[in-house]
């Protein structure tokens, strides 16, 4: 490719997926049902005396995006060595990029499409350990949530529609044997490899997934624990909208149930588009078994879509514009 060809990709594709991805932001906020309603009472919520955990909810959002451009740091050591400014950037970067994709499948793209040219794909194999370890943290705490609603939410009055507990504890075991089976998985990576290599297709590729046999366990840890730290950070801001839209909930009862929810998130394939109404849904039904305050439940599972996704999402696109497909100093 010329470079005269790669100027003018380097400075028109930043600007056309900045385009295209605010359009896709604005469509997708403007097609929920329950988003204006959310968003008046987050307005709402500024004037009331309540509104320090508003903006503490706010505020970890930061902290969640950071706890996930330290992971990004971690993954990407081994090819390349990014500040964590940088690191941030990519981030919301992805997620911006993601937000059209299957439970935002696209994140990794749009992170690796900011290192060199050489580590690109790289770089999207090497977010697979981020996200295996936050699935990990999701379905452990998941299955323990699932436990606690069993043994101390659900009863003879308050039960799931059409989860009966045979079925539920089948739920448990099936998921604790995936959790197992994953975790070992995880941190096993040079034997997982050893295995997709036998596939031919895969065999001729290995220069892009090589990087994987190279974690030590202790990073893999770190990596781990720092997932479990997100998913703590989601559980705070979860448990201050709750109190913020008068959803009177033991903290508890609210952890399992924002357990439970994310479960489900992880399960069902969503997009952007349909994920705000299955948040609706799922949280109805599940904080409903301890709250009649329908308006509040919605709310809060709106506040956190807008804080912790379409935030970013609009921040992200603003970091596209700076998006060049070529370098000067790439890797080979």
């Amino acid at each position: 490719m010329n470079k005269k060809l790669k100027n003018i990709l380097n400075y028109i594709v930043g600007p056309l997926l900045f385009i295209w991805l605010s359009y896709s932001i604005y469509q997708q906020v403007n097609h929920q049902v329950d988003v204006q309603q959310s968003w008046d009472l987050i307005l709402k919520a500024f004037q009331e005396e309540h509104r320090w955990k508003l903006i503490t909810a706010i505020a970890l959002m930061f902290v969640n995006w950071g706890i996930e451009a330290r992971k990004w740091q971690l993954q990407i050591k081994g090819i390349e060595s990014i500040s964590f400014l940088n690191a941030f950037r990519q981030i919301l970067a992805g997620q911006a990029l993601g937000f059209n994709t299957i439970n935002r499948i696209g994140e990794s793209a749009g992170r690796s499409a900011f290192l060199k040219e050489g580590n690109r794909l790289r770089g999207i194999v090497l977010s697979f350990v981020g996200s295996m370890a936050q699935i990990i943290a999701t379905f452990t705490m998941g299955v323990g949530a699932l436990f606690y609603m069993k043994v101390f939410i659900l009863n003879h009055t308050n039960q799931l529609n059409g989860l009966s507990e045979f079925w539920l504890v089948g739920l448990i075991y099936v998921i604790t044997a995936g959790i197992i089976l994953f975790t070992l998985a995880y941190f096993r990576l040079s034997g997982l490899i050893e295995l997709l290599e036998r596939i031919p297709l895969i065999s001729k590729y290995r220069f892009f997934i090589e990087k994987l046999e190279d974690f030590h366990w202790r990073e893999l840890i770190h990596i781990l624990s720092l997932s479990f730290g997100r998913y703590f950070v989601f559980l705070v801001q979860y448990t201050l909208l709750l109190d913020v839209f008068n959803v009177s909930v033991f903290w508890l009862d609210a952890f399992a149930l924002v357990g439970v929810l994310f479960l489900v998130l992880a399960i069902v394939p969503t997009i952007a588009l349909a994920e705000m109404g299955v948040r609706g849904k799922v949280s109805l039904l599940l904080f409903g078994l301890v709250s009649s305050n329908s308006i509040g439940i919605i709310a809060t599972a709106g506040g956190i879509w807008l804080i912790n996704l379409i935030l970013p999402a609009i921040g992200g696109t603003l970091f596209i514009l700076g998006l060049r497909l070529f370098r000067k100093n790439s890797s080979n």
